[in-house]
């Protein structure tokens, strides 16, 4: 029997300045792949390069995670870049990150939106085009990390570039496997044990409750732990063990 793999990944490097969100330290000992914040929606070169370094000495994959350019919403807020100069700023990020890599020893190796660039990438194709095609000006064929069925997995697929599907533990599914908004009620998963098995049940069948009670098909190598939940360290550990303990591997996807 194929033993079941999945993929940890986390938000990382979250801060700005003195101000930090993730305890980015902690949450390495457990993920297999970081999502590292570029500087458009959080993060600085300082903490860019710390964190790199602190991937690289334990082993952990970094994704860049690029975003629209919104300090001051996070990233979430909705926003209309036009097409081209999307693409620049997406090489812009990764090229920054890729800085910070290379000196510590190692390199990007993959990409995954944030917020609400993510969000949009699922439906809008010029903006999925336009992500893409900053992934080529940067130079690399680096896989993207995105929401199964996404028109960005679509898009990046049928311009060569290798695609990973990613699932949410700690996120409610509409009917249609997409996710619900961060501004509806119920959106997020709050409850741990609910958490805990809802990763079991994404890794070992692929499948979800959604938010109004179907069984949603979610196919995904890799699972994301939210970093900036209160517990997420905890939460963190728990669900590893826990998949652990079900036999699944738990393994960067590259």
């Amino acid at each position: 029997m194929t033993r079941v793999l999945i993929d940890l990944n986390a938000d990382l490097g979250e801060g700005f300045g003195r101000w930090q969100l993730t305890d980015d330290e902690q949450l390495l000992s457990v993920v297999t792949s970081a999502n590292v914040a570029c500087g458009f929606h959080a993060g600085d070169a300082a903490t860019m390069r710390r964190v790199c370094e602190m991937a690289a000495a334990r082993g952990v994959r970094i994704g860049a995670q690029v975003s629209y350019r919104d300090l001051a919403g996070f990233g979430r807020r909705a926003m209309d870049v036009p097409a081209a100069e999307l693409t620049a700023e997406v090489a812009y990020q990764i090229g920054a990150l890729e800085v910070f890599a290379r000196a510590a020893g190692t390199r990007v190796s993959y990409v995954k939106p944030h917020g609400a660039l993510y969000n949009r990438v699922v439906h809008d194709e010029e903006q999925a085009a336009a992500v893409v095609d900053g992934v080529l000006l940067a130079g690399g064929d680096l896989p993207l990390l995105g929401l199964p069925g996404a028109r960005l997995l679509e898009v990046a697929a049928k311009a060569g570039l290798p695609v990973v599907g990613e699932a949410f533990a700690d996120r409610a599914y509409t009917d249609a496997g997409t996710l619900v908004p961060r501004t509806e009620e119920g959106s997020m998963i709050t409850e741990p044990d609910a958490v805990v098995e809802r990763s079991v049940g994404l890794a070992r069948r692929g499948r979800v409750t959604s938010h109004g009670g179907r069984q949603v098909d979610v196919r995904a190598r890799s699972l994301c732990l939210h970093g900036d939940t209160p517990g997420a360290v905890d939460l963190a550990r728990r669900v590893r063990a826990r998949l652990e303990a079900a036999g699944v591997g738990v393994a960067a996807f590259v």
